[in-house]
C-alpha cells in the first residue's frame, strides 16, 4: 500500500510553496472549475458548449488524485490510474500555468509509477505536448478520439544504477 502524503516544494525564485497533498472531498467544486476552464482554454478548436462541471467527477472516477495549491489557493490536479502507470488528467488553472505547479504533478505523477509511465495527449494541444517531452516523455503511437488525434506517450523510469541490467 503507498502512502500519501502532503508535499511542500519551496522555489526560492518564486514567491510562494506549492504544495502537493492527496485529494479531499472539499476540493471537489474547485477541481471541477478548474476541469473545466482549462480545457476551454488548452481545446479550442472543440465544441465546449455542452461541457459541465460535474465532468470532472466522471473523469475521474476510481482514480487517484493530488492537488497542487499555491498561497492557499487549488491550482491544479492531476489524477492518476495507478494499476495501470496511466496519468489520465493534469491540469493546471489557466491563471497559474507556467507557475511549476504542472511540473510538480508530473513529477509527483512519476514517483507513483512502477515501471513505465503512459499518457494520452491530444496533437493538436501543443503546448502540452512540448511540456511533457521537455519532462522526458516521447511519443510512441497515435490514436483517435472523440476529442481528435491524440499521442500515446510513454515516461521510462531512470535505472538506480546504469550498470544494471
Amino acid at each position: 500500500m503507498k502512502m500519501h502524503k502532503k508535499v511542500t516544494i519551496s522555489d526560492p525564485d518564486k514567491k510562494s510553496d506549492l504544495t502537493l497533498r492527496p485529494w479531499q472531498e472539499a476540493d471537489r467544486p474547485f477541481l471541477r472549475t478548474i476541469y473545466l476552464h482549462a480545457r476551454r482554454e488548452a481545446w479550442p478548436w472543440l465544441d465546449a458548449s455542452q461541457w459541465q462541471l460535474e465532468d470532472f467527477d466522471a473523469a475521474t472516477l476510481g482514480e487517484t488524485i493530488w492537488v497542487a495549491e499555491q498561497d492557499g489557493h487549488r491550482v491544479g490536479f492531476a489524477s492518476l490510474l495507478e494499476n495501470d502507470n496511466f496519468l489520465h488528467n493534469l491540469f493546471i488553472d489557466p491563471q497559474y500555468q507556467g507557475s511549476g505547479a504542472g511540473s510538480a504533478l508530473l513529477q509527483k505523477a512519476q514517483e507513483n509509477f512502477t515501471s513505465t509511465g503512459a499518457l494520452k495527449c491530444l496533437v493538436k494541444n501543443e503546448p502540452a505536448v512540448r511540456f511533457y517531452q521537455r519532462h522526458g516523455w516521447e511519443i510512441e503511437s497515435t490514436g483517435d478520439s472523440p476529442e481528435g488525434e491524440y499521442y500515446l506517450m510513454h515516461w521510462k523510469q531512470k535505472k538506480a544504477d546504469s550498470r544494471l541490467p
